[in-house]
């Protein structure tokens, strides 16, 4: 393992990469399935640094570089993009083990679209940029699961500028409720209200109140956090 020198923030402690932290490491869709060789030669050449990180930090900035390999591997993120009127939009929650802003490592535009605030203590591994493009530029295997990384991280942006294309609130739950429906017809909500009404970008009362009125429309039905779709046709009519 080879540990890069890099001058962290006052709040980020420096901390010592255990066994625990290499399983939770193995746990990373973009290294889940690589080949145990596979897996012993990043451990031999990829350059990274462990930290530890308190609540409530912000780890990146928007409108800043993108200059290392991001790995939450214990904690909570939270998302957020100041748009053009000034308004803080919540874009998600991530959870660990996840890597995070990898679309924007590589590239001459690399600046990051969002401010990612730590919400729940955390251990975040910072790669180099160097140390991972030799890797991917030489391993095949690795540069397959880069590329599918990436990809869903862009789906993931592609779904919230959708939503937030829409102009009222309905339009926004509904698109919301298709993208997370199962083959059975219920939508499993990843958010709980007050992190729904902030990634909607509407308030809760507004969508408290709009969710009673499509119960009382026959047009869903709620339970926790599943949403049973009852009239299918009848909610795409609003996307």
């Amino acid at each position: 393992i080879k540990i890069s020198v890099h001058s962290a923030f006052a709040y980020m402690v420096k901390i010592d990469f255990t066994d625990e932290y290499k399983q939770l490491l193995w746990q990373i869709p973009l290294f889940r399935d690589l080949d145990v060789n596979v897996k012993h030669r990043l451990m031999d050449e990829l350059e990274f640094t462990l930290y530890k990180v308190s609540r409530k930090e912000v780890v990146l900035q928007q409108d800043t570089r993108c200059n290392h390999l991001y790995v939450l591997l214990k904690g909570e993120l939270e998302v957020n993009i100041i748009d053009v009127a000034g308004n803080l939009v919540k874009v998600e929650e991530i959870i660990a083990p996840r890597a995070f802003a990898t679309p924007h490592l590589f590239g001459e535009n690399n600046i990051l679209p969002a401010t990612f605030t730590v919400s729940k203590d955390s251990i975040l591994l910072m790669a180099t940029r160097t140390s991972v493009f030799k890797l991917i530029s030489s391993v095949p295997q690795l540069l397959h699961s880069f590329l599918c990384v990436t990809g869903n991280c862009n789906k993931c942006t592609v779904t919230r500028l959708r939503i937030l294309s829409y102009k009222n609130l309905r339009s926004r739950f509904v698109y919301y409720l298709m993208e997370h429906r199962t083959s059975a017809g219920i939508a499993l909500l990843e958010h709980n209200q007050v992190q729904l009404a902030d990634y909607l970008g509407v308030t809760r009362p507004a969508l408290s109140k709009e969710i009673n009125k499509m119960i009382k429309e026959g047009l869903i039905s709620v339970d926790k956090r599943e949403v049973t779709l009852l009239n299918t046709q009848g909610l795409k009519e609003y996307i």
